[in-house]
């Protein structure tokens, strides 16, 4: 395994400028697809191929949504979709149980030892066991040669059984609470990765201290990113005058904080600051969010918009005067990364607040490229909007710095270079 990154090194590769060698097939494994909220993967597929990268589509699951980015709308057409058993999958199982019998028990040996102590991860592995050996053989002939999977949980363990079952070189991307939650099988599965890619420094560091600071050569820091010819600042500068026009954009989920935001609202209601609050999302916390602000008495202060896509998520951001992520960690240990939206944004010329957590401060740098508040506290959240709604001149510097970091380190098209590189890299010397 050659050396990719000198630990720590965040992967830039934003002056190559080169398309990917023309035998990369990538085989792309997500947990559930098309999901609204995972543009990230979008994104990064859509750039992968403007590089020349033939890529394929193997999610473990379909979800089925009422609402589909139109990004994924094509990519949903050639995704290759399997149920947990048909007679095709069970024949590839028998199959390989006859023709390589060590293994097919080997591998489903250290499946099993991997995760018999999560039941989580056990039901997972064992649920998606079938369709990974007929997966597997899939590739094969499709003549993948990589196997790139998002998120830390069950795709890495699909990409870790092709890789056992198939020889195919694989990796993983690690978010948000798949690292924070369960690590059960983390070591394993980086121990076996070509290499992995965390979407922060932050995450970077808490995969080394769970793996012992071993294979710490193969992990490095490549950012998430959003197209920044498409999210592109507004004509007109910071507006000074009427409410201040907020925006929250995410599940509805305790995770992502927005009590704290009605909170602040009301704070500001009561100091007598206009403000005008657009919650986008839908998620299991809609009911106790709308008793919430029914209580509150902020029914024309805060409005629960609903689910929207990317483009409608643009449309509002254009706007708005400030998008406020107010994540917070929960009870059982989930919490974000980096909020992709925080990225949309920031691209788009809009300040942000967000919460001092995890690897947002890699991206939001406090008092220069937007705000941090400590995660929960929502007097800080209503501080920092109260100071923004009353200097135009502050959210202008914060729009434009904002953009000018984006630019620099959150590029889809730039991040998704750099993983093809590493992807080449890998193949070149296999």
């Amino acid at each position: 395994m050659p050396t990719l990154s000198p630990p720590g090194r965040i992967v830039r590769l934003a002056h190559t400028e080169r398309s990917a060698g023309p035998d990369m097939r990538v085989a792309y494994v997500m947990s559930r697809f098309p999901r609204l909220t995972e543009t990230f993967i979008v994104s990064e597929i859509l750039a992968m191929q403007e590089l020349g990268v033939d890529v394929q589509l193997y999610p473990l699951l379909r979800e089925n949504a009422a609402v589909v980015q139109p990004d994924a709308r094509a990519l949903v057409d050639r995704a290759r979709f399997q149920p947990f058993l048909s007679w095709a999958i069970l024949r590839s199982n028998v199959g390989m149980l006859v023709r390589r019998p060590m293994t097919y028990l080997g591998t489903l040996a250290a499946v099993l030892r991997m995760t018999w102590r999560s039941l989580n991860f056990l039901v997972g592995g064992l649920g998606i066991w079938p369709k990974m050996v007929h997966n597997a053989a899939a590739m094969q002939r499709a003549g993948i040669t990589h196997v790139h999977c998002h998120f830390a949980t069950h795709p890495a363990l699909a990409g870790y059984m092709i890789h056992r079952l198939a020889g195919i070189p694989y990796s993983f991307t690690a978010h948000g609470s798949d690292l924070h939650v369960d690590r059960r099988g983390l070591a394993a599965k980086v121990a076996e990765a070509a290499f992995v890619v965390a979407i922060s420094e932050y995450n970077r560091n808490l995969i080394l201290e769970e793996t012992r600071g071993r294979w710490a050569d193969k992990v490095v820091v490549i950012h998430c990113g959003v197209r920044t010819d498409r999210f592109r600042p507004r004509d007109e500068p910071a507006r000074a005058g009427g409410p201040l026009t907020v925006v929250c954009v995410g599940t509805l989920h305790e995770v992502k904080g927005q009590t704290h935001l009605v909170d602040a609202c009301r704070i500001l209601r009561d100091r007598g600051i206009a403000v005008r609050c657009m919650l986008i999302g839908e998620g299991e916390d809609r009911p106790r969010l709308e008793r919430q602000i029914e209580e509150a008495g902020l029914g024309d202060v805060v409005t629960l918009m609903g689910a929207a896509t990317q483009t409608e998520v643009a449309e509002t951001l254009a706007a708005a005067d400030v998008l406020v992520t107010p994540s917070v960690p929960t009870a059982s240990g989930k919490r974000e990364g980096i909020p992709v939206v925080l990225m949309e944004a920031m691209s788009s010329g809009i300040p942000v607040v967000a919460s001092d957590l995890s690897g947002i401060p890699e991206l939001v740098v406090d008092g220069e490229s937007g705000m941090l508040t400590p995660p929960g506290d929502a007097a800080a959240i209503a501080a920092a909007l109260e100071r923004l709604a009353a200097d135009p001149g502050l959210r202008q510097q914060f729009a434009e710095r904002g953009r000018e970091r984006v630019l620099r380190a959150f590029d889809a098209h730039t991040n998704a270079r750099a993983l093809a590189e590493l992807i080449e890299l890998v193949g070149s010397t296999a």
